[in-house]
C-alpha cells in the first residue's frame, strides 16, 4: 500500500479533491467546490510548471507548456470542473505511463527477481549445508534441485538433466545435458535434483554478468524518450494558432481554453517512453540485453553492419576440411594415424582430429613413446610405426622428404609421416556458422545495404568466408587498433559492430552500436558493447535491429495518432460544440489509444 502511494501520490492528491470538490457542490456548497477545484488545479499546475521551466533551463521546447497553459487558461474563463479533468488527465497518463511501464519491463525484471541468494554445498562428509551464493568456490560441490536456478557456471556431474534456458536464450524448449556438459547459470532445472561443480565463482558466473547487464537496462534513461519534444514547437504553434483563431472569430476567451483543452499534451509524452521499455522488453524476451533506449534509436537508423569473422560469423573451432594422403595410403589411415598421435594434446587442431574420427565411428589407437614438441609437432609409436605429425620443417628435421608442392596449401594443415615415410596432409578450416547466410539476407530485407568483414585473418580465408555469406566488402589481416581506425572512417552511418572475443572489445566501444555475441563470448566484448546477446545465435543481430525499426516505427505512430486526432478535435472545438469539460474527457481517449497502440511493441512477431 505504502508502495502505491509513493509511486500514485499526485494522481491521488487530484482524485482526492476532485470527489471533495463534487461532494461540496452537490451539498449545494457550489462557491467552495469552486475553492477546493481551483486551490488543488493550481497546485499541481505549480508541479507542471516547475517542469516546464526545468526543460527551458536545459535549452529544451518542450510540451509541458501546452498542459501548463491549458489549465491556466481554463481556471482564468471559471471552467473549473474543466481544469480539474486536464489535471487528472495529465497525473492520470504518469500513472497509465507507470502501470504499462511496469508491464513491459516484465521479462527484464523477472530475471533480476529470479537470482538466487543461496545454494545447496553438497560437505567432504556427504552432507549439504545452505550457503550463500557468494561464498561459493571453484570447485565446489552442489545440489540443484526442481525449479531451482543453477546458481553458477557448472559442470554436470549427474548422468543426466534437463534444463530451461527460456529466460536466458528465449528457447522455449528444454535442453538435455549429459555428464560432463557445461551448465549456464540461471538456467532452471526441470527434472529430478543434480549434482553439479561449480567452475568460478558466482561473481565471475554468466548469470551475474547477464544480472549486471540487466540491472543496467532496467536503470538507463534514454535521451529518446523526450521524442515528442522534436514535435514541440510546431505542434504548440499549430495549437494556439487554432485557439487563438476560434477566439478571435467567437469573441469568446472561453472557446481559447475549449480548443487548448484538445491541445494537452498526454498522447506525446507516452507514446515514447512506454515503446522504448516495451522495445527492450521485447529484445529482453529474445534473448538480447538492449542496454537503453538511446540503443534503440540508434538500431533503427542502422546503415552499416560489420563483422567479425572467427567466432562471429564462423563457428571459430576448426574442423578437418580435407585429408589428401600420398603414395599407398588411404584417407582413412592417414587421419587415424594423425588422430592417435594426437589424442593427448591440447592443441585446437588435436581436438578437431579426433572429433572427425569420433564422428566417422572410429577410436584412436594406443599410443606409446609420445613426444611434443611444442609448437612444432608430436612423434609417437603406433602398432610399432612411428608416426610423425606437424610442421613440414618438423617432419624434415626427423629425416622425412616433403615435396614442396604439399606445402603451398594456403589452409591451416598438418603433415603426417609414417616410419620416416611421407604419408599426406590433414587441412582444416572455420565453417561459417548455419545462421550466417540468412542473417546476411535478413540484413539486406531491413534495408541495411552496406555488410561488412572486419578481421586479423588472412585474405584468402577472409574473402572465401565473405563469398560464401554475400559479403563483398572484407577488409583482412587487421589488427584491433587498424579495426577501430577503419570504422571511425566509415562515412555510411550509424555503425553497428558485431563480435565476440576479448581483442573485439575497441571496436564495439567506437562503433555506434556494438553487439556482443556474449553467450559464450567474453566478458570484456559484453561490457563495452551496447546490445548483449545472450544466446549463441547470430541471427539475433538482425533480430535487434528489426525490433527497433518497429519500436521507433510504433512511437512515432503514437506520436502521429496523438497529433492528429488532437488537431482534428481543435478544429471542431472551434465551432463551439465540444465543451471544454468534454474535450478533457476526450483528451484521455486519446492518452488510452496511444498507450494501446505502444504497447504493440511487445508482441513484435518476426
Amino acid at each position: 500500500m505504502l508502495t502505491l502511494l509513493k509511486k500514485y501520490y499526485v494522481l491521488i492528491f487530484v482524485i482526492l479533491f476532485i470527489i471533495f470538490g463534487t461532494i461540496l457542490a452537490i451539498l449545494g456548497y457550489s462557491q467552495i467546490s469552486n475553492y477546493v477545484l481551483i486551490t488543488g488545479s493550481a497546485i499541481v499546475t505549480l508541479r507542471l510548471g516547475a517542469q516546464m521551466i526545468a526543460t527551458l533551463r536545459k535549452g529544451q521546447f518542450g510540451v509541458d507548456i501546452l498542459a501548463v497553459t491549458a489549465v491556466v487558461s481554463t481556471l482564468i474563463v471559471g471552467e473549473y470542473w474543466a481544469s480539474a479533468v486536464i489535471v487528472l488527465m495529465l497525473t492520470g497518463g504518469e500513472a497509465l505511463e507507470a502501470f504499462a511501464a511496469n508491464r513491459a519491463k516484465r521479462e527484464l525484471t523477472d530475471l533480476l527477481k529470479r537470482a538466487p541468494q543461496t545454494a545447496h554445498l553438497v560437505q567432504k562428509d556427504g552432507t549439504t549445508v545452505d550457503t550463500r551464493i557468494q561464498e561459493i568456490k571453484k570447485g565446489d560441490r552442489l545440489i540443484v534441485r526442481p525449479g531451482e536456478v543453477v546458481p553458477v557456471d557448472s559442470t554436470l556431474e549427474s548422468p543426466t538433466a534437463e534444463l530451461d534456458e527460456s529466460s536466458l536464450t528465449g528457447e522455449s524448449m528444454p535442453v538435455t545435458c549429459k555428464k560432463g556438459d557445461q551448465l549456464m547459470s540461471g538456467s532452471v532445472n526441470s527434472a529430478e535434483p543434480i549434482t553439479v561443480i561449480a567452475l568460478c565463482a558466482a561473481k565471475d558466473s554468466q548469470y551475474q554478468k547477464i544480472i549486471e547487464l540487466v540491472s543496467a537496462a532496467t536503470n538507463s534513461k534514454a535521451p529518446f524518450v523526450r521524442l515528442a519534444d522534436t514535435y514541440a514547437i510546431p505542434f504548440t504553434i499549430v495549437s494556439f494558432a487554432i485557439a487563438g483563431f476560434a477566439w478571435a472569430i467567437s469573441g469568446e476567451p472561453v472557446r481559447f481554453a475549449e480548443v487548448l483543452v484538445l491541445a494537452t499534451p498526454c498522447p506525446l509524452l507516452l507514446a515514447t517512453p512506454i515503446a522504448l521499455i516495451s522495445g527492450m522488453s521485447r529484445s529482453a524476451k529474445n534473448g538480447i540485453i538492449v542496454k537503453s533506449g538511446g540503443v534503440l534509436e540508434r538500431l533503427s537508423k542502422i546503415k552499416t553492419v560489420a563483422f567479425d569473422k572467427t567466432g562471429t560469423l564462423t563457428k571459430g573451432i576448426p574442423e578437418v576440411s580435407a585429408v589428401t594422403p600420398v603414395g599407398n595410403f588411404s584417407k582413412k589411415e592417414l587421419l587415424l594415424m594423425a588422430a592417435s598421435a594426437e589424442q593427448e594434446s591440447l592443441h585446437t587442431l588435436a581436438a578437431a582430429l579426433i572429433k572427425n574420427l569420433k564422428d566417422n565411428y572410429t577410436k584412436p589407437l594406443e599410443v606409446s613413446k609420445l613426444k611434443e614438441v611444442v609448437g612444432h609437432g608430436i612423434s609417437a609409436t603406433i602398432n610399432k610405426q612411428t608416426v610423425l605429425v606437424g610442421k613440414a620443417d618438423f617432419l624434415r628435421s626427423s629425416g622425412v622428404s616433403v615435396p614442396k608442392k604439399h606445402e603451398s596449401n594456403a589452409m591451416t594443415s598438418v603433415w603426417v609421416a609414417i616410419d620416416n615415410v611421407f604419408a599426406g596432409t590433414i587441412s582444416f578450416s572455420d565453417s561459417a556458422r548455419d545462421e550466417s547466410i540468412s542473417t546476411i539476407k535478413h540484413l539486406k530485407k531491413l534495408g541495411i545495404k552496406s555488410i561488412i568483414m572486419l578481421t586479423g585473418d588472412a585474405s584468402k580465408t577472409a574473402s572465401e568466408i565473405g563469398k560464401k555469406l554475400g559479403i563483398h566488402t572484407v577488409h583482412s589481416g587487421l589488427l584491433p587498433s587498424q579495426k577501430v581506425d577503419l570504422l571511425k572512417k566509415m562515412a555510411n552511418r550509424p555503425v553497428m559492430m558485431v563480435g565476440d572475443g576479448v581483442n573485439d572489445a575497441p571496436v564495439l566501444a567506437s562503433a555506434d552500436v556494438g553487439v556482443a555475441m556474449g553467450a559464450r563470448g567474453s566478458t570484456a566484448a559484453s561490457e563495452t558493447a551496447d546490445v548483449v546477446v545472450l544466446v549463441d545465435d547470430l541471427s539475433k543481430a538482425w533480430q535487434s535491429i528489426f525490433i527497433a525499426q518497429k519500436t521507433i516505427s510504433i512511437a512515432l505512430q503514437g506520436i502521429g495518432i496523438g497529433i492528429g486526432l488532437s488537431v482534428i478535435l481543435m478544429l471542431i472545438a472551434t465551432t463551439g460544440i465540444i465543451p471544454a469539460v468534454v474535450g478533457a474527457g476526450l483528451q484521455e481517449i486519446i492518452d488510452v489509444i496511444v498507450i494501446f497502440n505502444a504497447l504493440r511493441v511487445h508482441s513484435v512477431k518476426f
